[in-house]
């Protein structure tokens, strides 16, 4: 399925007519865009019942505007967590994503309002764990034992904007963790599960030329 004639004119009018150089009408040639989207959000993790912030980032994504299939990156800057372990412990800690591949997905643009499903993976690694205050040993390679995928996609009742950008909404488990010393067992009581929610807001967007 090939990409609408009004979507090629939106990215033709952003970039100035510099992409429409870039976009040749011969069926068997891909036609690669380069795009740069803002990109920030929360995280909610449902057994901790605590929401993590996803600071400010960049959505890189090198899109096939014939056939809407796409590949980037979301590099996810470090960020905090705090929850009270059974109800009324105080926990505190970092949060790093590691990127494991890159970001994949699709954009349906053959119609007016445009939808997004994408799948990011990433290692889960937590850090300056602190329970009532005082510094817990963790090590520095505790993380889940296996990557985390997270998909996202376009809410029912929105759209995308190819430049706009648009919100990215998806649920996503998290597994088991291994290598965080004594802490271990109880940083597997306290967070894996599923339910946990993602939400993200893409804006800005420019084409890379």
């Amino acid at each position: 399925m090939t990409l609408s004639t009004t979507w090629r004119r939106r990215v033709g009018v952003v970039t100035a007519g510099a992409a429409l150089g870039l976009i040749p009408m011969a069926a068997h040639a891909a036609t690669i865009v380069t795009l740069k989207h803002d990109a920030v959000g929360t995280s909610y993790i449902a057994k901790t019942k605590s929401t993590i912030e996803l600071k400010p980032t960049t959505l890189t994504t090198d899109l096939d505007i014939d056939t809407g299939d796409f590949t980037g990156s979301l590099p996810l800057p470090g960020t905090s967590t705090e929850f009270k372990a059974a109800g009324f412990l105080p926990v505190k800690a970092n949060v790093d994503f590691i990127p494991v591949g890159s970001v994949t997905g699709r954009i349906d643009l053959t119609q007016t309002q445009a939808k997004v499903n994408a799948t990011a993976t990433y290692y889960v690694k937590l850090s300056n764990i602190k329970i009532v205050g005082f510094p817990t040993f963790a090590g520095s390679k505790c993380q889940t034992k296996v990557p985390v995928s997270i998909p996202v996609a376009t809410p029912a009742d929105e759209g995308f904007d190819i430049i706009a950008g648009g919100n990215l909404t998806g649920t996503y488990s998290i597994g088991s963790f291994e290598n965080c010393g004594l802490n271990t067992a109880l940083i597997n009581a306290l967070v894996p599960g599923g339910g946990n929610t993602v939400d993200i807001q893409a804006s800005n967007g420019v084409v890379v030329e």
